[in-house]
């Protein structure tokens, strides 16, 4: 017959309770984490569309006064290749705050991970 050590069984049981408090806090923290790198990313985003349809304007505003069609060809040439370049910038950065974003939202869980690792093999 298996006996029953209560008092084991009421450690173990409270070790379980903490362990799924803290990973439920670090899983907290890494979506604020996400949720605060999404805002700044649609912030970063907005910014740069603002600052695109101001300089589309701007381009237009010079078509509209050009006198041949070759200063016309060179205003959209000009444009064009500053727009492109803008826009490669904008995405480099956008694609270096997703990967900042998914570090930092990995590292409250990465760490809840180890500490329930090391809880369980001590055990």
């Amino acid at each position: 017959m298996i006996e029953f050590d209560k008092a084991a069984f009421d450690k173990a049981a409270k070790d379980i309770q903490k362990l799924g408090k803290d990973n439920y806090e670090a899983v907290l923290k890494s979506y604020g984490q996400v949720n605060q790198g999404i805002q700044e990313i649609g912030t970063s985003l907005s910014d740069y569309a603002k600052q695109a349809f101001a300089d589309a304007n701007v381009t237009f505003e010079k078509l509209v006064g050009a006198k041949t069609l070759e200063h016309a060809v060179e205003i959209q040439s000009q444009y064009a290749k500053v727009a492109y370049d803008k826009w490669m910038a904008e995405m480099t950065k956008v694609g270096e705050m997703y990967a900042t974003v998914a570090r930092d939202a990995y590292k409250p869980v990465e760490k809840a991970v180890e500490k329930t690792a090391a809880t369980v093999t001590a055990s």
